[in-house]
């Protein structure tokens, strides 16, 4: 037997999936003690995080969301077996619970993702022309020769307003936001411009609120913000085996 690749878990019989998994590999079905995974014949031995290989993963997750079947366990990328017995003694009998009880708090839910960035340089300039106090204290370091005491108080001061200033665009994504998810997961920030990184789980029929709230926050702050908001994703945020 090959190798095979595991894109995820659903909790039906006789699932009809039309989808091309990585390597154009036409994704398969294979039960097994009221679970059914995902999979398809694996070209490679190991597969790079690439990507094209990202994607691909997740666009088989995407479609089988997208002909109906909204409860999914999406696996980590990269998962290849030799055989079902490796699943069956790692996986099912020993969390086979667990799982059940992830697809009953999926059940009718979905994830979706809001990514905030800001430009740094944009937000100094802003915080300098309304804090006068601020604004002298930085004035200070020009043309005059300062003790390298004064120089990093003069620079903490100028961080600590900056973080104070960050904090104010997250606690209002949260006031707004949070109270439309059943969950909420906020994960580190991916780039130095991106501020807050957040992933919620909601009822599924609850996305287009949620979608309107999010473009509100977007007018609300006038440009001053980029906001990346993903409205269709596999609930890897929420699907953790704890």
């Amino acid at each position: 037997m090959s190798s095979l690749y595991l894109y995820g878990i659903l909790p039906a019989s006789s699932v009809q999936l039309a989808a091309e998994g990585l390597d154009h590999q036409p994704v398969q079905t294979h039960e097994m003690h009221g679970f059914t995974f995902l999979y398809s014949h694996a070209q490679q031995d190991r597969y790079l995080a690439s990507r094209r290989n990202l994607l691909g993963h997740e666009r088989v997750l995407e479609q089988a969301m997208e002909q109906g079947y909204r409860a999914l366990l999406p696996l980590q990328f990269g998962m290849t077996i030799n055989d079902w017995a490796t699943v069956e003694q790692q996986l099912i009998l020993p969390q086979g619970e667990k799982l059940k009880h992830l697809f009953v708090k999926l059940e009718g839910r979905r994830e979706v993702g809001v990514k905030v960035f800001w430009d740094a340089e944009q937000e100094l300039a802003a915080l300098m022309a309304s804090d006068a106090d601020l604004r002298a204290k930085r004035d200070q370091l020009v043309g005059k020769p300062l003790g390298m005491d004064q120089v990093v108080q003069i620079g903490q001061a100028i961080e600590q307003a900056m973080q104070e200033r960050k904090q104010q665009v997250i606690a209002t994504f949260q006031s707004e936001l949070n109270s439309l998810a059943v969950e909420v997961v906020e994960n580190e920030a991916l780039t130095e411009s991106m501020i807050y990184n957040a992933a919620y789980l909601i009822e599924w029929e609850a996305e287009a609120q949620f979608g309107q709230q999010v473009e509100a926050l977007d007018q609300q702050f006038e440009g001053r913000l980029r906001i990346r908001y993903n409205n269709f994703t596999a609930p890897f945020n929420f699907a953790q085996l704890n």
